[in-house]
Formats: C-alpha cells, sequence, structure tokens
C-alpha cells in the first residue's frame, strides 16, 4: 500500500488502537494487500473509545459496554450481578477505554495477516 494511504489510515486508527501498536500496524498495512474500500469498511466497523466510556460510566452496571465491544460472557456477568455490586463497574470505567482499543486492533490484526 502507498505510503500517503498508510499515512491516512493510520491517522484515523489513531484513536481507535493502542498507541504502542501504530509502529507495527503501519508495516502490517504497507505489506498489505488490503484495497482502501476494505480498509474503509473495516474502520467503520471499529468500536469508539469515547463512546465505550460513556456506555461504562451511564449503563456500566448492566454490561452494555462489555455488550458494545463485543465481550458478551463479561456482559452477562455484569449484567446478573449489577456490575459487581458496583466495584466491578467502577473499575470497568478505568479499563474499558483500554479494552476497546485492544479488541480494535485484534480485529485489525486479523485483517492484516
Amino acid at each position: 500500500m502507498e505510503s500517503d494511504k498508510v499515512n491516512h489510515i493510520l491517522m484515523m486508527l489513531s484513536s481507535k488502537i493502542p498507541m504502542e501498536s501504530i509502529s507495527s500496524v503501519r508495516t502490517r498495512l504497507e505489506n498489505s494487500e488490503l484495497s482502501e474500500a476494505e480498509m474503509m469498511t473495516l474502520l467503520t466497523q471499529m468500536k469508539d473509545p469515547l463512546l465505550s466510556i460513556l456506555l461504562s460510566v451511564f449503563v456500566g452496571t448492566f454490561g452494555v459496554d462489555r455488550f458494545y465491544i463485543g465481550d458478551v460472557g463479561l456482559g452477562i456477568g455484569k449484567l446478573l450481578t449489577a456490575g459487581g455490586c458496583g466495584i466491578w463497574w467502577l473499575i470497568d470505567i478505568f479499563l474499558i477505554t483500554d479494552a476497546t482499543k485492544q479488541k480494535n486492533l485484534e480485529q485489525l490484526s486479523y485483517y492484516l495477516r
């Protein structure tokens, strides 16, 4: 993939994946055979960390934040325990953004093999 396209894609990805993984993603994008349309489709499927933190703050006791990022098992656990009686909910407020970015990176890595 061309350098300009890679830079443009990385700019759009910067808020959705962990910062420490940018250099490895750059390398994989440069060697990738994905078209720009496929990459844009993938970008639209990625979860927004800002939305996940908002969901965590307002409805995190019901596990909606975990359901949103695809952690169905953890979402059910939070739902059945009312966010671990509030403790799990409070901890997840600090962890959900990183969990969202990690899930996005896993999804991206799957397509950039």
